[in-house]
Protein backbone atom coordinates (compact mmCIF):
# COMPACT_ATOMS: atom_id res chain seq x y z
CA UNK A 1 0.00 0.00 0.00
CA UNK A 2 0.98 3.88 -0.26
CA UNK A 3 2.41 5.73 2.55
CA UNK A 4 -0.77 7.91 4.34
CA UNK A 5 -0.16 10.76 6.26
CA UNK A 6 -1.65 12.09 9.44
CA UNK A 7 -2.15 15.50 10.54
CA UNK A 8 0.00 16.51 13.80
CA UNK A 9 -3.07 18.36 14.99
CA UNK A 10 -4.63 14.59 14.48
CA UNK A 11 -1.88 12.69 16.31
CA UNK A 12 -1.96 15.13 19.20
CA UNK A 13 1.90 14.76 19.43
CA UNK A 14 3.21 17.74 19.02
CA UNK A 15 2.82 21.20 21.07
CA UNK A 16 0.36 24.13 20.07
CA UNK A 17 3.50 26.57 19.64
CA UNK A 18 5.28 24.00 17.01
CA UNK A 19 2.46 23.22 15.26
CA UNK A 20 2.05 27.24 14.80
CA UNK A 21 5.86 26.92 13.80
CA UNK A 22 5.20 24.36 11.35
CA UNK A 23 2.66 26.10 9.53
CA UNK A 24 4.39 29.22 9.23
CA UNK A 25 2.75 31.85 11.75
CA UNK A 26 4.38 34.96 11.37
CA UNK A 27 4.78 35.61 15.20
CA UNK A 28 6.98 33.33 15.58
CA UNK A 29 9.11 34.93 12.50
CA UNK A 30 11.83 36.64 15.05
CA UNK A 31 12.60 33.16 16.85
CA UNK A 32 14.35 31.58 14.12
CA UNK A 33 16.00 32.42 10.85
CA UNK A 34 15.30 31.11 7.11
CA UNK A 35 12.27 28.89 6.87
CA UNK A 36 11.94 25.09 6.35
CA UNK A 37 11.26 25.27 2.31
CA UNK A 38 13.76 23.82 0.17
CA UNK A 39 13.85 27.56 -2.00
CA UNK A 40 15.21 28.60 1.65
CA UNK A 41 18.47 27.41 1.60
CA UNK A 42 19.56 29.49 -1.64
CA UNK A 43 19.62 32.03 0.67
CA UNK A 44 21.23 29.70 3.95
CA UNK A 45 24.13 28.77 1.32
CA UNK A 46 25.38 32.42 1.10
CA UNK A 47 24.65 33.02 4.47
CA UNK A 48 27.33 30.19 6.08
CA UNK A 49 29.29 30.52 2.81
CA UNK A 50 30.32 34.13 4.47
CA UNK A 51 30.59 33.17 7.70
CA UNK A 52 32.85 29.65 7.88
CA UNK A 53 36.09 30.03 6.89
CA UNK A 54 38.49 28.05 5.14
CA UNK A 55 40.29 27.59 8.39
CA UNK A 56 37.51 26.29 10.32
CA UNK A 57 37.27 23.71 7.42
CA UNK A 58 40.75 22.37 7.73
CA UNK A 59 40.39 21.65 11.87
CA UNK A 60 37.24 19.98 10.80
CA UNK A 61 38.52 17.78 8.29
CA UNK A 62 41.59 17.19 10.51
CA UNK A 63 39.50 16.14 13.63
CA UNK A 64 37.46 14.33 11.77
CA UNK A 65 40.25 11.97 10.40
CA UNK A 66 41.87 11.48 13.86
CA UNK A 67 38.14 10.31 15.26
CA UNK A 68 37.92 7.93 12.27
CA UNK A 69 40.94 6.29 12.94
CA UNK A 70 39.64 3.22 13.94
CA UNK A 71 37.46 2.79 10.88
CA UNK A 72 39.97 2.79 8.58
CA UNK A 73 40.87 1.74 5.91
CA UNK A 74 37.39 3.22 4.18
CA UNK A 75 38.51 5.40 0.77
CA UNK A 76 34.94 6.15 0.52
CA UNK A 77 34.78 7.43 4.27
CA UNK A 78 38.27 9.57 3.29
CA UNK A 79 36.70 11.27 0.50
CA UNK A 80 33.62 12.35 2.28
CA UNK A 81 35.37 14.12 5.12
CA UNK A 82 38.05 15.84 2.27
CA UNK A 83 34.78 16.83 1.08
CA UNK A 84 34.81 19.91 3.63
CA UNK A 85 37.29 21.62 3.01
CA UNK A 86 36.04 22.67 0.05
CA UNK A 87 33.63 26.06 0.63
CA UNK A 88 31.15 24.54 -1.74
CA UNK A 89 30.41 21.67 0.94
CA UNK A 90 27.66 22.19 3.14
CA UNK A 91 26.34 19.98 6.41
CA UNK A 92 22.77 18.92 7.72
CA UNK A 93 22.75 18.08 10.91
CA UNK A 94 21.09 16.05 13.14
CA UNK A 95 22.11 15.06 16.80
CA UNK A 96 21.53 12.18 19.70
CA UNK A 97 22.55 10.68 22.91
CA UNK A 98 24.81 7.97 23.24
CA UNK A 99 22.16 5.54 23.89
CA UNK A 100 22.83 1.27 23.47
CA UNK A 101 22.08 0.63 19.62
CA UNK A 102 20.42 3.60 18.81
CA UNK A 103 18.13 3.83 21.75
CA UNK A 104 14.58 4.52 20.09
CA UNK A 105 13.39 4.40 16.45
CA UNK A 106 13.47 8.29 15.97
CA UNK A 107 17.27 7.78 16.24
CA UNK A 108 16.92 6.14 12.75
CA UNK A 109 13.93 8.78 11.86
CA UNK A 110 16.18 11.41 12.75
CA UNK A 111 19.26 10.43 10.35
CA UNK A 112 16.88 9.13 7.49
CA UNK A 113 15.50 12.92 7.21
CA UNK A 114 19.02 14.45 7.26
CA UNK A 115 19.91 11.38 4.34
CA UNK A 116 16.50 12.62 2.50
CA UNK A 117 17.51 16.30 3.05
CA UNK A 118 21.37 16.14 1.23
CA UNK A 119 19.71 14.07 -1.44
CA UNK A 120 17.05 16.72 -2.01
CA UNK A 121 19.51 19.55 -1.81
CA UNK A 122 21.81 17.72 -4.21
CA UNK A 123 19.54 17.65 -6.97
CA UNK A 124 18.64 21.38 -6.03
CA UNK A 125 21.49 22.89 -6.11
CA UNK A 126 23.84 20.64 -8.29
CA UNK A 127 26.83 23.15 -7.96
CA UNK A 128 27.10 22.22 -4.37
CA UNK A 129 28.01 19.41 -1.88
CA UNK A 130 25.41 18.17 1.04
CA UNK A 131 27.14 15.62 3.70
CA UNK A 132 24.65 14.18 6.38
CA UNK A 133 26.27 14.78 10.05
CA UNK A 134 25.35 12.83 12.95
CA UNK A 135 26.63 15.06 16.20
CA UNK A 136 27.02 12.96 19.34
CA UNK A 137 25.81 13.85 22.34
CA UNK A 138 29.26 12.36 23.88
CA UNK A 139 29.71 14.68 26.47
CA UNK A 140 26.48 14.14 28.51
CA UNK A 141 26.46 12.65 31.55
CA UNK A 142 22.97 10.90 32.61
CA UNK A 143 23.92 7.11 32.29
CA UNK A 144 19.92 5.86 32.98
CA UNK A 145 18.61 8.17 29.88
CA UNK A 146 21.57 5.75 27.53
CA UNK A 147 22.31 2.67 29.44
CA UNK A 148 19.16 0.18 27.45
CA UNK A 149 17.25 -0.47 24.93
CA UNK A 150 13.98 -2.16 24.33
CA UNK A 151 12.98 -5.01 21.25
CA UNK A 152 9.48 -5.58 21.18
CA UNK A 153 8.10 -6.43 24.88
CA UNK A 154 11.94 -6.87 25.91
CA UNK A 155 14.02 -4.68 27.42
CA UNK A 156 17.47 -4.92 27.62
CA UNK A 157 19.76 -2.72 30.04
CA UNK A 158 23.18 -2.34 30.71
CA UNK A 159 23.59 -2.22 34.95
CA UNK A 160 26.87 -0.02 35.87
CA UNK A 161 27.80 2.64 37.92
CA UNK A 162 30.04 5.15 36.29
CA UNK A 163 29.99 9.41 36.40
CA UNK A 164 31.47 12.02 33.67
CA UNK A 165 30.68 12.38 29.94
CA UNK A 166 29.36 9.12 28.80
CA UNK A 167 31.15 9.30 25.37
CA UNK A 168 34.55 8.22 26.96
CA UNK A 169 32.85 5.13 28.52
CA UNK A 170 34.31 2.32 28.55
CA UNK A 171 32.50 -0.63 26.88
CA UNK A 172 33.99 -3.33 28.68
CA UNK A 173 30.96 -5.45 30.62
CA UNK A 174 28.71 -5.36 27.43
CA UNK A 175 29.27 -8.94 26.22
CA UNK A 176 26.54 -10.28 29.05
CA UNK A 177 24.45 -8.23 27.18
CA UNK A 178 24.74 -9.45 23.77
CA UNK A 179 23.67 -12.83 24.97
CA UNK A 180 20.49 -11.27 26.08
CA UNK A 181 20.35 -9.77 22.65
CA UNK A 182 21.14 -12.66 21.72
CA UNK A 183 17.96 -14.89 22.85
CA UNK A 184 15.87 -12.34 22.22
CA UNK A 185 16.15 -11.89 18.44
CA UNK A 186 16.69 -16.00 17.79
CA UNK A 187 15.23 -17.35 14.80
CA UNK A 188 14.47 -14.19 13.30
CA UNK A 189 15.48 -14.12 9.57
CA UNK A 190 18.48 -11.18 10.51
CA UNK A 191 19.55 -12.29 13.85
CA UNK A 192 23.04 -13.26 12.68
CA UNK A 193 23.48 -9.91 10.81
CA UNK A 194 21.67 -8.12 14.42
CA UNK A 195 24.33 -9.85 16.64
CA UNK A 196 26.98 -9.07 14.16
CA UNK A 197 26.21 -5.27 14.23
CA UNK A 198 25.81 -5.42 18.26
CA UNK A 199 29.55 -7.43 18.53
CA UNK A 200 31.03 -5.55 15.66
CA UNK A 201 29.59 -1.68 17.46
CA UNK A 202 30.03 -2.30 21.21
CA UNK A 203 32.39 -5.24 21.66
CA UNK A 204 35.06 -4.48 19.33
CA UNK A 205 35.08 -0.42 20.63
CA UNK A 206 36.97 0.91 23.40
CA UNK A 207 34.45 3.23 23.74
CA UNK A 208 30.98 4.29 23.54
CA UNK A 209 31.55 7.05 21.29
CA UNK A 210 33.48 4.80 18.83
CA UNK A 211 31.14 2.33 19.36
CA UNK A 212 27.82 4.46 18.23
CA UNK A 213 30.13 5.68 15.27
CA UNK A 214 30.28 2.41 14.42
CA UNK A 215 26.65 1.75 14.84
CA UNK A 216 26.21 4.62 12.59
CA UNK A 217 28.77 3.85 9.87
CA UNK A 218 27.67 0.09 9.75
CA UNK A 219 24.11 1.08 8.83
CA UNK A 220 23.99 4.76 7.17
CA UNK A 221 28.03 4.89 5.72
CA UNK A 222 27.23 4.15 2.53
CA UNK A 223 24.75 7.08 2.37
CA UNK A 224 27.48 9.46 3.36
CA UNK A 225 26.74 10.07 7.20
CA UNK A 226 29.87 11.59 9.25
CA UNK A 227 29.45 11.31 12.89
CA UNK A 228 30.95 14.40 14.97
CA UNK A 229 32.05 13.87 18.15
CA UNK A 230 32.52 17.33 19.69
CA UNK A 231 34.52 16.28 22.88
CA UNK A 232 37.55 16.93 20.79
CA UNK A 233 40.51 19.72 21.99
CA UNK A 234 40.42 20.97 18.85
CA UNK A 235 37.38 21.90 18.62
CA UNK A 236 36.94 23.56 22.03
CA UNK A 237 40.27 25.25 21.12
CA UNK A 238 38.31 26.91 18.09
CA UNK A 239 35.33 27.43 20.66
CA UNK A 240 36.82 28.87 23.13
CA UNK A 241 36.42 32.44 22.49
CA UNK A 242 32.78 31.67 22.97
CA UNK A 243 33.44 30.00 26.18
CA UNK A 244 35.20 32.52 27.32
CA UNK A 245 32.44 35.02 26.59
CA UNK A 246 30.05 33.20 29.18
CA UNK A 247 32.18 32.82 31.81
CA UNK A 248 32.85 37.14 31.69
CA UNK A 249 29.40 38.04 30.48
CA UNK A 250 26.78 35.44 30.79
CA UNK A 251 24.92 35.99 27.61
CA UNK A 252 23.06 33.10 27.40
CA UNK A 253 21.09 33.78 30.79
CA UNK A 254 19.54 37.25 29.98
CA UNK A 255 19.41 36.45 26.40
CA UNK A 256 17.30 33.39 26.82
CA UNK A 257 15.06 34.62 29.84
CA UNK A 258 14.09 37.19 27.93
CA UNK A 259 12.99 35.48 24.51
CA UNK A 260 11.13 33.03 27.69
CA UNK A 261 9.20 35.65 28.16
CA UNK A 262 8.24 36.75 24.33
CA UNK A 263 7.52 32.87 23.94
CA UNK A 264 5.19 32.71 26.69
CA UNK A 265 3.22 35.87 25.05
CA UNK A 266 2.29 34.22 22.59
CA UNK A 267 1.69 31.11 23.86
CA UNK A 268 1.15 31.35 27.58
CA UNK A 269 0.91 27.01 27.73
CA UNK A 270 4.15 26.69 25.86
CA UNK A 271 6.47 24.50 28.06
CA UNK A 272 9.89 26.00 28.45
CA UNK A 273 12.43 23.43 27.05
CA UNK A 274 15.42 23.97 29.43
CA UNK A 275 16.20 27.22 31.19
CA UNK A 276 19.46 29.06 31.33
CA UNK A 277 21.66 28.71 34.40
CA UNK A 278 24.16 31.75 34.87
CA UNK A 279 26.71 29.94 33.58
CA UNK A 280 26.14 27.35 31.18
CA UNK A 281 29.21 25.12 31.39
CA UNK A 282 30.74 21.77 32.54
CA UNK A 283 33.99 21.02 33.46
CA UNK A 284 34.77 17.75 32.32
CA UNK A 285 37.50 14.91 33.07
CA UNK A 286 37.31 11.36 33.01
CA UNK A 287 35.10 10.53 34.88
CA UNK A 288 34.03 14.04 36.09
CA UNK A 289 31.13 16.23 34.31
CA UNK A 290 30.09 19.18 36.85
CA UNK A 291 28.61 22.46 36.41
CA UNK A 292 30.58 25.25 36.82
CA UNK A 293 29.07 27.72 39.13
CA UNK A 294 30.27 31.24 40.36
CA UNK A 295 29.92 32.63 43.93
CA UNK A 296 31.14 35.89 44.28
CA UNK A 297 34.84 36.08 42.81
CA UNK A 298 35.12 32.60 42.57
CA UNK A 299 34.36 29.46 40.05
CA UNK A 300 33.83 26.47 41.58
CA UNK A 301 32.99 23.14 40.23
CA UNK A 302 30.24 21.52 41.92
CA UNK A 303 31.42 18.46 44.18
CA UNK A 304 34.32 18.92 43.62
CA UNK A 305 37.50 20.70 45.86
CA UNK A 306 38.26 22.97 42.36
CA UNK A 307 37.99 26.92 42.39
CA UNK A 308 39.28 29.26 40.57
CA UNK A 309 39.06 32.91 40.28
CA UNK A 310 38.63 34.61 36.65
CA UNK A 311 42.39 34.43 35.62
CA UNK A 312 43.06 31.19 36.79
CA UNK A 313 39.90 30.14 35.30
CA UNK A 314 40.66 31.47 31.58
CA UNK A 315 44.19 30.45 31.89
CA UNK A 316 42.93 27.24 32.20
CA UNK A 317 40.54 27.56 29.37
CA UNK A 318 43.66 28.79 27.37
CA UNK A 319 45.55 25.47 28.43
CA UNK A 320 42.59 22.62 28.56
CA UNK A 321 39.98 24.03 26.55
CA UNK A 322 38.64 20.41 26.34
CA UNK A 323 37.99 20.51 30.07
CA UNK A 324 35.08 22.81 29.49
CA UNK A 325 31.71 21.60 28.33
CA UNK A 326 28.82 23.20 27.08
CA UNK A 327 25.56 22.34 28.27
CA UNK A 328 22.24 21.37 26.37
CA UNK A 329 21.09 25.47 25.79
CA UNK A 330 25.41 26.09 24.62
CA UNK A 331 25.53 23.16 22.81
CA UNK A 332 23.74 24.26 19.50
CA UNK A 333 26.07 27.11 19.40
CA UNK A 334 29.01 24.87 19.92
CA UNK A 335 27.95 22.45 16.76
CA UNK A 336 26.79 25.28 14.55
CA UNK A 337 30.33 27.48 15.03
CA UNK A 338 32.19 24.08 14.43
CA UNK A 339 29.94 22.78 10.96
CA UNK A 340 29.69 24.38 7.83
CA UNK A 341 25.53 23.49 8.46
CA UNK A 342 22.51 24.40 6.90
CA UNK A 343 19.60 23.04 9.24
CA UNK A 344 19.40 21.36 12.48
CA UNK A 345 16.99 18.43 11.96
CA UNK A 346 15.20 17.55 15.31
CA UNK A 347 11.79 16.28 17.33
CA UNK A 348 9.33 18.46 18.91
CA UNK A 349 10.85 19.22 21.92
CA UNK A 350 14.40 19.68 20.61
CA UNK A 351 12.68 22.44 17.93
CA UNK A 352 11.62 24.07 21.38
CA UNK A 353 14.45 24.81 23.07
CA UNK A 354 16.16 25.94 19.36
CA UNK A 355 13.72 28.50 19.30
CA UNK A 356 14.45 29.38 22.31
CA UNK A 357 18.22 30.18 20.75
CA UNK A 358 17.78 33.04 18.34
CA UNK A 359 18.33 35.75 19.72
CA UNK A 360 21.54 34.15 21.86
CA UNK A 361 23.09 33.40 18.15
CA UNK A 362 22.40 37.11 16.84
CA UNK A 363 24.40 38.24 19.73
CA UNK A 364 26.94 35.68 19.16
CA UNK A 365 27.25 35.99 15.47
CA UNK A 366 27.06 33.28 14.59
CA UNK A 367 25.05 31.69 11.89
CA UNK A 368 21.33 30.35 12.77
CA UNK A 369 20.29 26.87 10.80
CA UNK A 370 16.78 26.28 9.43
CA UNK A 371 14.72 24.31 11.50
CA UNK A 372 13.77 20.85 10.14
CA UNK A 373 11.85 18.60 11.99
CA UNK A 374 12.80 15.23 11.99
CA UNK A 375 10.34 12.62 10.25
CA UNK A 376 7.68 10.55 12.58
CA UNK A 377 5.81 7.25 11.48
CA UNK A 378 4.05 4.33 13.20
CA UNK A 379 5.21 1.11 11.43
CA UNK A 380 2.36 -0.82 10.53
CA UNK A 381 1.34 -4.30 8.51
CA UNK A 382 -1.03 -4.75 5.64
CA UNK A 383 -2.81 -7.18 7.59
CA UNK A 384 -3.27 -4.93 10.26
CA UNK A 385 -4.54 -2.20 7.80
CA UNK A 386 -7.10 -4.79 6.43
CA UNK A 387 -8.32 -5.28 10.00
CA UNK A 388 -8.81 -1.69 10.97
CA UNK A 389 -10.80 -1.55 7.31
CA UNK A 390 -13.08 -4.26 8.76
CA UNK A 391 -13.35 -2.89 11.49
CA UNK A 392 -14.41 0.80 9.58
CA UNK A 393 -11.76 2.60 11.97
CA UNK A 394 -8.88 4.23 10.43
CA UNK A 395 -5.06 4.73 11.85
CA UNK A 396 -5.72 8.14 13.28
CA UNK A 397 -8.48 6.11 15.17
CA UNK A 398 -5.38 4.26 16.93
CA UNK A 399 -4.56 7.96 18.11
CA UNK A 400 -7.23 8.38 20.08
CA UNK A 401 -7.33 7.53 24.01
CA UNK A 402 -8.60 4.03 25.01
CA UNK A 403 -12.20 5.41 26.29
CA UNK A 404 -12.65 7.37 23.02
CA UNK A 405 -11.85 4.48 20.77
CA UNK A 406 -14.15 2.92 22.58
CA UNK A 407 -16.58 5.26 22.41
CA UNK A 408 -16.05 5.36 18.64
CA UNK A 409 -16.78 1.96 18.10
CA UNK A 410 -19.73 1.30 19.84
CA UNK A 411 -21.53 4.48 17.62
CA UNK A 412 -20.12 3.39 14.55
CA UNK A 413 -22.01 -0.05 14.98
CA UNK A 414 -24.55 0.80 16.89
CA UNK A 415 -27.93 1.18 15.43
CA UNK A 416 -29.47 3.87 17.88
CA UNK A 417 -28.02 7.35 18.11
CA UNK A 418 -26.17 7.41 20.98
CA UNK A 419 -26.17 11.32 21.40
CA UNK A 420 -28.84 13.08 23.36
CA UNK A 421 -27.63 16.60 22.36
CA UNK A 422 -31.12 17.40 20.06
CA UNK A 423 -33.65 16.79 23.26
CA UNK A 424 -30.75 18.86 25.04
CA UNK A 425 -31.01 21.47 22.65
CA UNK A 426 -34.92 21.17 22.99
CA UNK A 427 -34.98 21.15 26.41
CA UNK A 428 -33.41 24.29 27.03
CA UNK A 429 -35.58 26.12 24.10
CA UNK A 430 -38.41 25.12 26.71
CA UNK A 431 -36.25 26.51 29.82
CA UNK A 432 -35.84 29.83 27.83
CA UNK A 433 -39.42 30.08 27.83
CA UNK A 434 -39.89 29.63 31.28
CA UNK A 435 -36.88 32.31 31.81
CA UNK A 436 -38.88 34.82 30.04
CA UNK A 437 -41.81 33.95 32.26
CA UNK A 438 -39.65 34.74 35.54
CA UNK A 439 -38.45 37.70 34.33
CA UNK A 440 -42.06 38.87 34.46
CA UNK A 441 -42.77 37.40 37.81
CA UNK A 442 -41.02 36.98 41.14
CA UNK A 443 -37.57 37.11 40.52
CA UNK A 444 -36.58 34.22 42.59
CA UNK A 445 -38.25 31.82 40.37
CA UNK A 446 -35.19 32.24 37.71
CA UNK A 447 -33.21 30.70 40.53
CA UNK A 448 -35.59 28.00 40.50
CA UNK A 449 -35.77 27.54 36.70
CA UNK A 450 -31.92 27.34 36.41
CA UNK A 451 -32.03 24.54 39.25
CA UNK A 452 -34.74 22.14 37.52
CA UNK A 453 -33.03 22.74 34.35
CA UNK A 454 -29.54 22.22 35.34
CA UNK A 455 -31.12 19.03 37.33
CA UNK A 456 -33.11 17.64 33.63
CA UNK A 457 -29.84 18.26 31.64
CA UNK A 458 -27.97 16.35 33.85
CA UNK A 459 -30.32 13.38 34.22
CA UNK A 460 -30.69 13.42 30.15
CA UNK A 461 -26.32 13.39 30.17
CA UNK A 462 -27.16 10.32 32.62
CA UNK A 463 -29.38 8.51 30.49
CA UNK A 464 -27.05 8.94 27.24
CA UNK A 465 -24.10 7.50 29.66
CA UNK A 466 -26.41 4.53 30.36
CA UNK A 467 -27.12 3.78 26.80
CA UNK A 468 -23.71 3.78 25.58
CA UNK A 469 -22.68 1.49 28.52
CA UNK A 470 -25.50 -1.15 27.13
CA UNK A 471 -24.54 -0.35 23.59
CA UNK A 472 -20.50 -1.33 24.49
CA UNK A 473 -21.32 -4.41 25.73
CA UNK A 474 -23.21 -5.64 22.66
CA UNK A 475 -19.85 -4.91 20.47
CA UNK A 476 -17.05 -6.26 23.03
CA UNK A 477 -15.55 -8.40 20.17
CA UNK A 478 -14.62 -5.35 17.78
CA UNK A 479 -13.60 -3.05 20.67
CA UNK A 480 -11.39 -5.76 21.76
CA UNK A 481 -9.80 -6.31 18.59
CA UNK A 482 -9.09 -2.49 18.06
CA UNK A 483 -7.68 -2.44 21.29
CA UNK A 484 -5.18 -5.22 20.62
CA UNK A 485 -4.30 -3.48 17.36
CA UNK A 486 -4.33 0.19 19.29
CA UNK A 487 -1.57 -2.19 21.77
CA UNK A 488 0.51 -3.25 19.13
CA UNK A 489 0.81 -0.17 17.17
CA UNK A 490 1.12 1.87 20.75
CA UNK A 491 2.87 -0.33 22.82
CA UNK A 492 2.68 0.54 26.72
CA UNK A 493 0.44 3.60 25.46
CA UNK A 494 3.44 5.03 23.80
CA UNK A 495 4.45 6.03 20.23
CA UNK A 496 6.56 2.78 18.55
CA UNK A 497 9.54 5.79 18.01
CA UNK A 498 9.66 6.49 21.65
CA UNK A 499 9.70 3.26 23.06
CA UNK A 500 11.45 0.48 20.69
CA UNK A 501 14.38 0.01 18.82
CA UNK A 502 14.85 -0.55 14.82
CA UNK A 503 15.90 -3.99 16.15
CA UNK A 504 12.16 -5.09 16.56
CA UNK A 505 11.53 -4.70 12.55
CA UNK A 506 15.15 -4.62 11.79
CA UNK A 507 15.21 -8.62 12.82
CA UNK A 508 12.20 -9.41 10.19
CA UNK A 509 12.96 -7.35 7.05
CA UNK A 510 17.04 -6.28 7.28
CA UNK A 511 17.81 -3.56 5.52
CA UNK A 512 14.77 -3.77 3.67
CA UNK A 513 13.43 -1.67 6.86
CA UNK A 514 16.12 1.13 6.46
CA UNK A 515 15.52 1.63 1.81
CA UNK A 516 11.64 1.86 3.06
CA UNK A 517 12.14 4.50 5.66
CA UNK A 518 14.10 6.49 3.21
CA UNK A 519 11.65 6.01 0.49
CA UNK A 520 8.76 6.34 2.31
CA UNK A 521 10.05 9.61 4.61
CA UNK A 522 9.95 13.27 2.73
CA UNK A 523 12.11 15.58 5.06
CA UNK A 524 9.52 18.60 3.99
CA UNK A 525 6.49 16.66 4.78
CA UNK A 526 5.20 18.06 7.77
CA UNK A 527 2.88 15.59 8.92
CA UNK A 528 2.87 11.89 10.50
CA UNK A 529 3.78 9.11 8.27
CA UNK A 530 1.63 5.77 8.37
CA UNK A 531 4.64 2.79 6.62
CA UNK A 532 3.38 -0.43 6.06
CA UNK A 533 5.77 -3.19 5.80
Amino acid sequence: MSNQYISYDVTKTLSKLLIQFLEGNPELDSFYGNKSKIEDFEVQIITKSKNFSLEKRQILVDVLHRQYDHLYPNSSIFERINLLRHPDTFTVATGHQLNLMGGPLYFIYKIVSIINLAEQLQLKYPNNKFIPIFWMASEDHDFEEINHFSVGEEKIQWKKKCNGPVGRLSTQGLESLLENFKKIIQNTPYENELNEIFKDSYISSKNLSNATRFLVNRIFGKDGVIVVDGDDSSFKALFSPHIKNELINKLIYSEITNTNIRLKKIDKNFKIQVNPRPINLFYIKDGLRERIIQKQDLFRVLNTDLSFNLESILIELEKHPERFSPNVIMRPLFQEFILPNLSYTGGGSELSYWLQLKSYFDISKVCFPILMHRNSAVITTTKQIHKLDKLDLSISDLFLSREDLITKITKLKSSQKIDFSSQITHLRKQFNKLYDLAKETDASFTGAVAAQEKKQIKGLLYLEKRLLKAEKNKYKSSIEQALILQSLLFPSGNLQERLLNFTTFYAFHGEKFIKKLKSEMNPFQNSFSIISL
